[in-house]
């Protein structure tokens, strides 16, 4: 999933605040890796809405088995976190007391080379989110 492109995605969020599951489609952009850093972003549509939320990445120090993970939006601001790699699953975590602010994500590659993913966060005034999807490698028109 490091490789640089385009992927595409879909799943369900769950919000504990709201009974029904909401039904989102994704976009990543990864960069090339550039000083030791790879740039990403992230695109979230929930379906029947219009706003997209737009998550930036910056991972760095990355090596085998592990990398850090510093991430920016509109809702929370910016957090790092610690990132874990192998040949099968890519995932990282963020806790910052500060915020009241912490969750998993992360990725388990299939045979087809797409990921299922799944992620969960929480924040002090007890909203739980938890996403569960699909991703693939957006393919080049021929």
């Amino acid at each position: 999933m490091f490789s640089p492109g385009k992927w595409l995605g879909e799943g369900k969020i769950c919000l504990n605040m709201v009974e029904e599951e909401l039904v989102f489609f994704t976009r990543w952009t990864i960069g090339p890796e550039e000083d030791g850093f790879i740039e990403c972003e992230q695109e979230i549509q929930v379906k029947g809405l219009s706003d997209v939320m737009t998550n930036h990445f910056r991972l760095s120090n990355i090596h085998p088995g592990s990398f850090s993970v510093f991430m920016e939006n509109h809702a929370i601001g910016k957090v790092d976190g610690a990132g874990i790699v192998n040949e099968s699953l890519l995932g990282w975590e963020f806790r910052v007391k500060e915020l009241g602010f912490e969750g998993f994500e992360y990725y388990e590659k299939q045979a087809d080379d797409s990921y299922l993913m799944q992620a969960e966060f929480a924040t002090v005034d007890q909203l739980r989110t938890v996403i569960r999807g699909r991703i693939w490698k957006q393919v080049a028109p021929s």
